[in-house]
């Protein structure tokens, strides 16, 4: 594992994910609603199209791979696990 990130860098991660995954919903779910939600994502309206989207944009924006393991995978649908996923492992 890598170092984890400090607080702040880890609420901005947490913000541009949200971002991210408006994006990658097409605006279906808004950053605020992520940032918002106790739901899973999908639960918002994340389709599994979203998740692959937010996937690519999320290894080319934080340089990680994102495996296909039970724990990536749900990770995608909680921006906290998300986040605490990517900060753990950027290189």
């Amino acid at each position: 594992m890598g170092r984890r990130a400090p607080a702040g860098a880890a609420r901005e991660t947490k913000e541009r994910l949200a971002e991210l995954v408006a994006t990658a919903s097409d605006g279906e779910v808004s950053a605020a609603e992520a940032l918002a939600t106790e739901l899973p994502l999908s639960a918002l309206g994340v389709t599994s199209l979203a998740q692959m989207r937010l996937i690519d944009a999320i290894e080319r924006e934080f340089g990680v791979d994102v495996d296909f393991s039970d724990e990536s995978l749900a990770a995608l649908e909680d921006l906290d696990l998300l986040t605490a996923h990517i900060t753990g492992r950027a290189r």
